[in-house]
């Protein structure tokens, strides 16, 4: 459900293969820890989000498997985002139908495939109880989870309902996830960026780490960033402002949804012309 993104030259780019610090295996002792009192990965990522030199904001890719996870993190970024969108294409879904066993697998792979923090989206949650939930997105590797407030028949869930959902996702997990919860708002047709601001308020006293409003105008960020007291994330569209742009207006993390994999797929289309030209 969201759009491709641009190529914009990356802020605050690290070099290739860094692995932020405290960052260390997958195996979760229990939430919010590592073995040997290291920084959870959860905690690596907050950190990430939480000092953004010159304002510039986090770049965080959608890889959609195992190899252009491990290309994104070779290329230095420090953290990853899975798109539910991109995932579900590159199992042979649409968009919303992969069902939740195949995503929780496909998460479990990038995840092993790369060293650096990476945020599942687990789209609605899949109708799974908040322990069930936080059990499986930690089983993956997961250092966080992406969770919309877009119903799949269609709408919004009633936000006071939401957030009491996400609080219950964080007393289960505590601080072994971070928690970005998506404002499904101007996606569903409700331009008032006050309803996005009241949203986004309530996830962020429920325990969010970082709010997503998706498909937010560029006009509203300012205002967004104003009234959100956590992390503000953006989504890249085609044609949009640039990076420092969105982060002047606001952006704490930027991300992609699927838009990375159209592009790859354009690419794909273009060798695949080729080889055709050569055809007997």
């Amino acid at each position: 459900m969201t759009p491709d993104g641009p190529a914009r030259t990356l802020p605050g780019h690290t070099s290739p293969g860094h692995t932020e610090p405290g960052h260390t295996s997958r195996g979760h002792t229990s939430p919010g820890h590592t073995s040997h009192g290291h920084t959870s990965p959860a905690d690596a990522l907050r950190a990430l989000h939480a000092v953004r030199a010159g304002g510039a904001p986090l770049i965080v890719p959608g890889p959609w498997d195992a190899a252009s996870a491990r290309v994104f993190e070779e290329a230095g970024f420090p953290t990853l985002a899975t798109p539910s969108a991109g995932i579900a294409a590159s199992l042979g879904y649409e968009d919303g139908e992969t069902p939740a066993a195949e995503m929780f697998a496909a998460v479990a792979r990038i995840a092993r495939a790369v060293s650096v923090p990476v945020t599942a989206d687990l789209e609605d949650g899949y109708g799974l109880a908040p322990e069930e939930l936080v059990e499986r997105a930690l089983e993956t590797g997961a250092a966080g989870v992406n969770l919309e407030d877009g119903r799949r028949s269609g709408g919004l869930k009633d936000p006071r309902e939401q957030a009491d959902r996400l609080a219950a996702v964080r007393a289960e997990a505590g601080s072994g996830l971070f928690v970005n919860a998506r404002v499904d708002t101007y996606v569903r047709g409700v331009d008032d960026v006050s309803a996005a601001v009241e949203r986004a308020r309530l996830y962020a006293e429920a325990g969010a780490d970082c709010v997503y409003p998706i498909m937010a105008p560029a006009a509203h960020l300012p205002l967004l960033r104003a009234e959100i007291d956590v992390p503000v994330n953006v989504l890249a569209v085609p044609g949009g402002p640039s990076f420092a742009e969105l982060g002047r207006l606001g952006a704490t993390r930027i991300t992609f949804g699927h838009g990375l994999l159209l592009r790859t797929l354009k690419g794909v289309a273009g060798l695949a012309g080729e080889l055709a030209r050569e055809l007997p």
